[in-house]
């Protein structure tokens, strides 16, 4: 019995040993690691996977640990080894290699050369951005992990569209995880994705990985960032997500041979939110425009578009477009079919939300990300126009996490008055291209708001001004902050107050919500929180001590929009549903 368990052992470690070959290459001996599952099969994918500085194959085949995954997928997995333990990013030696290895293993292995997949870590990440620019058709899609070029990313013209997932952890201390915005933007702008993301938190279940997604993009690419909470300079490979796993998840949809069309929704983009207040929705009619590319020469003879899986209309003639005349209440998938010649069929899709709150919403809930200008606003300091989402800046107009041991909130939306012309510096919700819109019928209104200074410790005034989309003032009211920040997300700061506003919307339209910046050179100002709500629907309080409780059963709310039991009232403003009072 135990003979048998033995050569079981054994048996189980040689599927999973990975082969040792040597190769030449230019007159030179190279040499790498090949993991091949049993039963591989014909036409089979491959990844490269490419170590990172003074590590070596070994090493890298160790810490992706994909074979699990090679052997459900059945895919070759090659690790190569660098010269001295490094790669060339720079010129050519390496591309020359890698290419080798592709011809090796469609040579000996039968691999399909339309999915091979290329991946590196730290060094070899660096190296994999370098080969998007060297070798974009040899190389169906790409998976940076932990690398990116330090002198800033490019993307050739005449290179085509190229699907990208990149990891990294926000604690990198080898590779900063603050420049890995800026080499995806690049990217980004060249595939002619969305610039808003759609953002998963908790990815899988995972705590720690938020996973953020550009696309469609030209010919169906995609660039995918996967956020690591708090994760060093190594692969992330727990709380149930392995990055190897996702890495095949994310390239296995991509091919050279591509023969359905690629589909791009124009219009409308993702993630457009529309708010109502005090009234029903009134939505303007959308028009949906979307283009289709037959990949294989064909033609593209039907645009089908849905909402929320109902057939809306058809359209056979480019440019393929239809208008939605309203949109309900609740979230809508629009979506593009395309129908080839051939019959193939190839898809896109975008969610619209249409909102009607009846309590409070807190508009800053998208400040989440440092260094961005997020979703739903738009800044101007005097010279540069910023529309959310954009991101990767490091000065001007953007949003800062605080760090500090004490910070009355975590993150914060930073602008300034460079010129000190009059309003010429300013943060606004509800801006044309922000994605989203506040469209208030007639009523009393309120809003909570916390700002303060970042930069003037003198302090300078701030104006919170409710206008009309033309730019028409509705209410405004000027207050000048309790606190300095001092100049650095580091810095400890207390005491800024959650500060009401009230007033009276006469005529029913679309609105913005400004906070400006004093009429002075280099006036700045930092927003922590807005909450908007229609002040009808529900009463605003604030308890007095920690023993308040309601009268009745009314529901009490957090400004955030949190349902809370009486034992979890503080020191603080609620609302509460209703009219009935709270026993102070």
């Amino acid at each position: 019995m135990k003979r048998i368990m033995l050569v079981a052992v054994v048996m189980l470690l040689a599927v999973r040993t990975a082969m040792a070959v040597d190769i030449t290459v230019d007159n030179t001996k190279r040499n790498y690691l090949i993991y091949v599952p049993k039963n591989l099969g014909e036409n089979r994918p491959l990844l490269i996977s490419c170590h990172g500085m003074n590590q070596d194959a070994a090493y890298q085949k160790n810490m992706l640990s994909i074979e699990s995954v090679a052997d459900t997928a059945k895919f070759v997995t090659v690790f190569p080894n660098g010269i001295d333990k490094s790669w060339d990013i720079g010129g050519d030696r390496d591309i020359r290699f890698v290419l080798a290895l592709i011809d090796e293993m469609v040579s000996k292995y039968n691999i399909d050369p339309s999915r091979v997949y290329l991946s590196g870590f730290s060094m070899g990440g660096m190296f994999t951005y370098h080969a998007m620019n060297k070798i974009p058709d040899q190389i169906a899609a790409f998976a940076p992990i932990s690398g990116y070029p330090m002198g800033g990313a490019t993307a050739n013209s005449n290179v085509r569209p190229l699907p990208i997932i990149h990891t990294h952890g926000t604690a990198d201390d080898v590779v900063n995880f603050g420049g890995v915005q800026g080499a995806l933007n690049v990217w980004i702008k060249h595939n002619g994705c969305p610039t808003s993301p759609k953002v998963t938190t908790r990815y899988r279940g995972a705590n720690h990985i938020t996973r953020r997604v550009w696309g469609p993009g030209n010919e169906g690419v995609e660039v995918v960032l996967m956020e690591m909470a708090d994760k060093g300079h190594w692969i992330s490979n727990d709380n149930g997500v392995k990055t190897g796993d996702e890495i095949w998840r994310f390239c296995k949809r991509f091919s050279l041979n591509k023969t359905d069309p690629y589909v791009k929704i124009s219009s409308p983009v993702e993630g457009l939110v529309f708010n109502t207040y005090g009234g029903p929705s009134e939505i303007p009619p959308i028009t949906v425009e979307a283009s289709a590319v037959d990949p294989d020469g064909g033609e593209v003879v039907k645009m089908s578009f849905y909402d929320n899986g109902t057939l809306v209309a058809e359209d056979e003639e480019a440019p393929f477009s239809c208008v939605i005349e309203s949109l309900t209440a609740g979230t809508h998938t629009i979506s593009a079919v395309a129908t080839d010649n051939d019959g193939n069929t190839g898809s896109s899709e975008v969610v619209v939300s249409v909102k009607e709150p009846t309590i409070g919403i807190t508009l800053t809930s998208t400040f989440n990300e440092a260094g961005a200008v997020p979703d739903w606003w738009s800044t101007y300091d005097g010279e540069v126009h910023r529309t959310g989402y954009v991101s990767g800046f490091n000065s001007g107009s953007r949003v800062f996490k605080f760090t500090g041991e004490k910070h009355d909130f975590e993150w914060g939306l930073y602008t300034r008055n460079v010129t000190g012309a009059h309003h010429a510096g300013y943060a606004r919700f509800g801006d044309e291209g922000s994605l989203s819109t506040l469209m208030l019928y007639p009523g009393n209104y309120q809003i909570y708001y916390t700002v303060t200074n970042w930069n003037r410790p003198e302090f300078s005034p701030v104006t919170i001004a409710v206008e009309t989309i033309d730019g028409k003032e509705a209410y405004s009211e000027t207050y000048t902050p309790e606190v300095n920040i001092g100049n650095s997300p580091a810095n400890s700061f207390s005491g800024a107050p959650t500060r009401s506003m009230v007033f009276d919307v006469l005529e029913k339209g679309r609105y913005v919500i400004t906070f400006y910046t004093a009429d002075e050179p280099w006036a700045d100002l930092v927003v922590g929180k807005l909450i908007f709500r229609r002040k009808g629907d529900v009463t605003a309080i604030r308890t007095v001590d920690s023993t308040a409780t309601p009268d009745g059963q009314a529901a009490i709310y957090s400004l955030d929009g949190r349902r809370l039991s009486n034992g979890q009232l503080r020191p603080g403003i609620y609302i509460q549903s209703g009219k009935k009072k709270i026993i102070k």
